[in-house]
């Protein structure tokens, strides 16, 4: 058994991951004859691994994703206009340390949302802060802190991640000052941190959608200068899993996208695609 003194003192330096593990490398070291130096690399190997796992849940729980989805569990079989050795190429996030962007446009129910989902769990994996929000979330988080003075904090919320996410452009006509907003966090982390967009509509689109032409213009100036346009093509899983229900076959399971929580919207969500 595991000396209470030394056990006391593992929890007060907070070695949870050293004290988990002790008593099993204890006997491992006495059964394989292991030197000081060897089990005390063994010991400590656990707590840093105990430490990246919360470190990894703690950047997951702050990116606010809206599904913890992942590219392993995305079906690539049913769309195959979405090729997998790209995607898995982009979850490698060579574009993340070049400071390059990346826009997803295809129809509601493709995908989308799953995916950049995905390459933004495949980010925090590979050590990079990631902020998840829909064009909603960024609109109203603006409105409402700027009523409280407090625009240039939210502001810092959607410069200092590694990958900004922003889903569900093209839903439908923003509110007013919409562009703006969305113009200066583009402008402000052009060339120096990645974003990463989902749109079901064409980018010629985005002047009505935001309302103001000139800023849509210089939003997209920015954006794609470095971006990586990525589009999706074929049907729609939410769709397909209708057709196939109403056949009384089970449907395979869908990715997540845009409107598939329109019943159960997340934190700071108001509409899907």
């Amino acid at each position: 058994m595991t000396n209470q003194n030394l056990t006391t003192a593992l929890r007060k330096l907070r070695l949870s991951g050293l004290l988990n593990s002790l008593e099993m490398r204890l006997h491992e070291a006495t059964a394989a004859g292991l030197s000081h130096v060897e089990f005390l690399e063994l010991i400590l190997q656990d707590e840093l691994l105990v430490r990246g796992d919360r470190q990894i849940q703690r950047r997951i729980t702050q990116a606010s994703f809206r599904d913890q989805r992942r590219i392993e569990d995305f079906d690539f079989s049913f769309n195959p206009s979405i090729k997998r050795s790209h995607i898995y190429e982009l979850a490698s996030c060579r574009f993340i340390h070049e400071h390059r962007d990346l826009l997803l446009i295809g129809p509601p129910g493709t995908g989308k949302s799953h995916l950049v989902q995905g390459l933004g769990l495949a980010a925090i994996r590979h050590g990079f802060l990631v902020y998840y929000r829909s064009i909603f979330d960024v609109v109203r988080d603006f409105l409402a802190d700027e009523a409280l003075e407090g625009h240039e904090r939210t502001l810092q919320r959607y410069l200092k991640p590694d990958l900004l996410i922003i889903d569900d452009m093209g839903i439908k006509q923003l509110p007013k000052r919409s562009g703006e907003f969305l113009f200066e966090i583009i402008m402000r982390r052009y060339e120096l941190r990645s974003t990463m967009m989902t749109s079901n509509r064409p980018i010629g689109d985005w002047g009505k959608l935001l309302g103001d032409v000139p800023a849509a213009t210089a939003i997209l100036d920015r954006f794609l200068h470095r971006a990586e346009i990525l589009e999706i093509t074929g049907r729609s899983y939410r769709l397909h899993d209708r057709q196939e229900s109403s056949k009384g076959t089970k449907a395979p399971t869908a990715p997540a996208d845009d409107t598939k929580r329109a019943s159960k919207p997340s934190k700071g969500t108001t509409s899907d695609e």
